[in-house]
């Protein structure tokens, strides 16, 4: 007679027969440490946001330069209204710190996520292609970014002792900014005059590199938008190019005096 529930009641294998494998149980994807800003999207916010606001300070800081086509006085004021802006509400020159102070932290922070996001691309890829195939995003630019950012680095030093310190400079802390600027800038300092074209043309294609992967990370630079946003990129960098060596060749060739 056979007792109710021995039809359900575990059974065991037979003497040598083989044991079924025991499955673990999956783990739980492990987070990335850091949160949003330890992600690879996170820092590539971080790039496109300080990005722009360097951008925006490059026009900004353009537009103030060709003041100095309108003569002494019009350059003069224009350094006069970066000191004093922000008055009577704010002291003087605090405004101005807190710009150059925010433009230090994006710069840093726009190298910081730049390094990484490349050293994690690397431990990603640690073997090279046997072929290396040209970048699609820019070229020559693509691979003067490294070198091209410590010149830019190394320019931005010399430019603040020259020209806003006046360390460096012939006319000294007590020129007026135009002095400074024609001085700073004259013939017989073709040095510095070459090594700022140097730096401009760096910023310019660090510029145009970042434009152009900004397009392809947003997914805008496909089918026919493709060339004119190129185009963009290249104008864009040109005309601050082309800006910010104006004022300099004007001051070698004597317009500027």
């Amino acid at each position: 007679m056979i007792e109710r529930g021995t039809s359900t009641a575990q059974v065991d294998p037979p003497a040598g027969a083989p044991a079924k494998p025991v499955t673990p149980p999956r783990a739980a994807p492990a987070k990335r440490k850091g949160g949003f800003l330890g992600s690879s999207n996170g820092r590539k916010a971080v790039m496109a946001v300080t990005g722009a606001a360097l951008v925006l300070f490059l026009v900004g800081h353009m537009a103030g330069n060709l003041k100095a086509f309108f003569g002494a006085d019009s350059f003069n004021d224009y350094a006069a209204f970066l000191r004093t802006m922000g008055e009577p509400m704010l002291p003087h020159r605090v405004a101005l710190t807190i710009v150059e102070v925010g433009l230090a932290v994006a710069i840093v922070l726009h190298m910081w996520a730049a390094v990484t996001l490349a050293r994690r691309a690397s431990r990603a890829r640690p073997v090279k292609y046997a072929a290396k195939r040209r970048s699609q995003a820019g070229g020559y630019a693509v691979h003067t970014m490294r070198y091209g950012g410590v010149i830019i680095l190394l320019f931005v030093v010399y430019h603040l002792l020259d020209l806003t310190f006046g360390t460096v400079n012939p006319a000294g802390w007590d020129g007026t900014p135009y002095e400074r600027l024609v001085q700073g800038f004259a013939p017989e300092r073709w040095w510095v005059t070459a090594f700022y074209a140097v730096a401009v043309v760096m910023v310019g294609l660090h510029l145009r590199h970042g434009l152009w992967s900004a397009f392809q990370t947003l997914g805008l630079a496909s089918g026919r938008s493709y060339r004119p946003l190129k185009a963009v990129a290249v104008t864009i960098s040109a005309v601050l190019v082309l800006g910010f060596l104006a004022v300099p060749v004007a001051v070698m060739i004597g317009v500027i005096k």
